[in-house]
């Protein structure tokens, strides 16, 4: 069977192409589809349908765009109330792709709508299983994102919907069977995923603790409901764009391919209430930047810290970037919903600072200057995730997740100085930005962050200490 997995590791997201016979399908396709119309062109073949295993959270889909560009139908599973023309598809109901078929297994839980797709090949056999969020290699999908958009979808009703969906739809079939999933390790879909991304539905049902045999239902739900972590603020955002629509990423683009210069950059700046976004890296954002920009890095998990630290998906944009990855970042961006890049400072950083306009920076010290600085008992925040945190950390670190520092900036101290390190110093420089743009000027940022930090002998503790600066 002709089936290929574009597997894009930023968002640890997976599409899946199929092709028979001059008939092509695309499963869950990302925003940006030209890569998708270039793949079936190249097989001589037209894509006929694009199949949605859910309203995904993660990520907008492409599927307007694709349905717009080649004519394609677009395929949910039962249940699905999109705000455009799709086909809701019956459980059970095939489909043809050339000479394959693929046949929809409704399998609630993750989603009300979610559905598994199972594909046959020529002659008959089944050959895989395209499982969206419902099985992951190594877990399943959480069951907790659908009551964010539709309240009385309880996170109990729902883990028990994917128990029957589990042991009814997917675990009597083949052993053989091939499981493609829709996301790998580094997915904020599920907790404990693989860095595999494909498996033999056997092997799962051997090592994966969701597909335990002898597992009830009471058990299955407080081991899929433990250890779920809050998720991303803007997946509820991403799923009612990927219910409702969007506009095309060639008109998001065509805005936002708006080339600057210093002086047409800082009056768009003064006349909106655009961010300024720097996707350079920590270490030359450091060095200097624009005031008031917020630093992402763009080889970071930069989707997903976007969408943790711009609360509103509408937020004008306005980018700073290394020259030559502007359009990567706009393309980045649209594929969780930031739509509204207005602009971008042609020829970066490096413009700014020959124009002789102001700039800031932010103070870094290495590991070692810490632990010179930590015997005098500076106050340390550390903006690791609490797992992180309560596995090992400094003595006498104060905890303030990234994610969570707005709600913490009252405890910030203005009258004192203070060290910031995450683990490897990407996350700490978004906070180091953050902190700038509301005045703080009183800190230091690790070098290396924790990583660095632990090797120079300073004292640590898996002993969780008070979250409080008092």
């Amino acid at each position: 069977m002709k089936i290929e997995q574009i597997y894009t590791g930023c968002l640890a997201h997976a599409a899946y192409y199929l092709e028979s016979n001059g008939e092509a399908a695309i499963f869950d396709p990302l925003r940006e589809v030209q890569p998708y119309i270039d793949r079936a062109a190249k097989d001589g073949a037209k894509i006929k349908y694009v199949f949605e295993t859910h309203f995904h959270a993660d990520f907008v889909s492409g599927h307007l765009d694709l349905r717009a560009k080649t004519g394609a139908q677009i395929v949910f599973g039962p249940t699905a109330k999109p705000g455009y023309d799709a086909v809701v598809a019956t459980d059970g109901q095939i489909f043809t792709v050339g000479n394959y078929k693929v046949k929809v297994l409704h399998t609630p839980g993750h989603t009300m709508e979610s559905t598994t797709y199972l594909l046959i090949d020529e002659n008959g056999k089944e050959h895989g299983i395209i499982t969206g969020d419902t099985l992951f290699i190594g877990d399943v999908g959480r069951p907790d994102l659908a009551q964010h958009v539709i309240s009385d979808l309880t996170v109990e009703k729902l883990a028990r919907l994917l128990y029957k969906s589990l042991r009814e739809k997917i675990m009597p079939l083949n052993d053989d069977l091939i499981v493609y999933p829709n996301h790998g390790a580094g997915s904020a879909c599920g907790k404990m995923m693989s860095r595999e991304t494909t498996d033999t539905l056997g092997h799962q049902k051997k090592v994966n603790y969701a597909l335990r045999a002898d597992m009830t239902e009471e058990e299955f739900v407080k081991e899929l409901l433990t250890g779920l972590t809050t998720p991303p603020g803007y997946f509820p955002k991403n799923v009612l764009m990927n219910i409702k629509g969007y506009k095309s990423l060639d008109e998001v683009m065509d805005k936002a391919k708006k080339a600057l210069n210093a002086e047409e950059f800082e009056l768009t700046a003064n006349a909106t209430r655009a961010l300024i976004l720097d996707t350079r890296s920590a270490a030359d954002f450091a060095k200097g930047f624009i005031p008031n920009s917020v630093n992402i890095g763009i080889d970071g998990s930069f989707a997903m810290w976007v969408g943790e630290m711009i609360k509103d998906i509408n937020q004008e944009i306005l980018l700073v970037t290394d020259e030559g990855r502007e359009e990567e970042t706009m393309i980045r961006l649209s594929r969780v919903g930031y739509d509204n890049t207005i602009g971008y400072l042609k020829g970066g950083f490096d413009t700014w600072k020959k124009s002789g306009k102001e700039t800031d920076s932010v103070n870094r010290i290495t590991a070692t200057e810490f632990k010179n600085i930590y015997d005098k008992g500076t106050t340390v925040i550390d903006v690791r995730k609490k797992s992180e945190y309560d596995s090992e950390h400094v003595i006498g670190a104060v905890n303030i997740p990234l994610n969570e520092i707005y709600s913490h900036l009252a405890e910030i101290p203005r009258d004192k100085n203070f060290i910031l390190h995450c683990a490897g110093g990407y996350r700490s420089m978004i906070a180091a930005s953050l902190l700038k743009q509301r005045g703080f000027d009183n800190f230091a940022d690790v070098t290396g962050g924790f990583k660095e930090i632990a090797l120079t002998g300073v004292p640590k503790t898996d002993y969780v200490c008070p979250t409080t600066l008092l």
